[in-house]
């Protein structure tokens, strides 16, 4: 009796774990989260405080409801004041512009847009079609460009890097930070506060020395897979256990934000890594500077 009883349990138990693991992997790789910090500095103008950046990277032509309704719907909560679009935003093994467009055009209904192109844009061989459209709905794209974002008198600038990628034909070349370099070298001359975006966080040493304020930045696609008190298992361009996966990083006045994405390339599967949408909130330290104590 009793073995007739454990083979019954075993029978139900089998395709119970398997249904438990297959609502876990759809939660896992479907449930948006939105991660919220506050990015202080008393070089932010005083009028930019409260100022909220919306990050949304490496969408990879992942689809969120109709017409991309949950994505947009989440990103429309957080209320930005900008979205700015750290690459990948297609993928080159399963092209679909209509679902990147798609994002893209719900996005700009909700706040201005900037964009910078991956590897993925990169490795596509259809960058002047991804470019073209984007611009024609009203993106900023900037390829080695830098913009500046005004409220009354007060300015801070925003620049974007191209990929890499973009001088190579694949990771077996290695990486050409040639012409990132050019650009950062050449913008450190301002001395305005700074937002970078640039899709790869490895480079975040570079990034830091010439400096830049404030940097986001994507690729690592969270480490794909993620463990209690380790965090990512593997990333592209930093191989096994990666170092810059998740959130914010500090190196001596440049600050970091790595967002883990939204979709998935090569392996499929996200593991207690759901797809994220990263809103910085800054906050101006200049009034808190200028202020003099009162006289008791």
């Amino acid at each position: 009796m009793k073995l007739r009883f454990k083979k019954i349990k075993g029978i139900f138990l089998f395709p119970a774990l398997c249904l438990w693991a297959a609502i876990f992997c759809l939660w896992q790789n479907n449930g948006i989260v939105i991660s919220k910090s506050e990015y202080g500095s008393a070089r932010i103008p005083r009028e930019f405080d409260g100022y909220v950046i919306a990050q949304i990277s490496d969408l990879h032509n992942k689809e969120f409801g109709e017409d991309q309704k949950i994505l947009l719907n989440k990103l429309k909560s957080v209320s930005p004041n900008i979205i700015v679009v750290t690459g990948d935003l297609i993928d080159r093994r399963k092209f679909d512009l209509a679902a990147a467009m798609a994002f893209i055009e719900g996005a700009l209904r909700i706040a201005p847009v900037y964009y910078v192109p991956g590897n993925h844009e990169a490795w596509s061989g259809r960058y002047p079609e991804i470019k073209s459209s984007l611009l024609n709905a009203g993106v900023q794209v900037l390829d080695d460009e830098t913009a500046r974002l005004t409220i009354g008198a007060a300015s801070i600038s925003i620049s974007g890097v191209k990929d890499p990628a973009f001088l190579t034909s694949g990771y077996r070349q290695g990486t050409d930070t040639s012409q990132l370099e050019n650009c950062l070298r050449r913008w450190s001359q301002s001395g305005e506060f700074r937002i970078l975006l640039s899709h790869r966080p490895e480079l975040f040493d570079l990034y830091a020395k010439y400096p830049v304020d404030l940097i986001f930045s994507g690729h690592a696609h969270g480490g794909q897979i993620r463990l209690p008190f380790i965090g990512g298992l593997a990333a592209p361009g930093q191989g096994l256990f990666p170092r810059y996966t998740s959130g914010l990083y500090t190196k001596n006045s440049s600050a970091m934000f790595v967002s883990r994405g939204l979709g998935n390339s090569i392996f499929p599967i996200r593991v207690f890594n759901r797809p994220e949408i990263v809103a910085v909130t800054l906050n101006s330290l200049e009034a808190e500077e200028n202020e003099t104590p009162e006289e008791g």
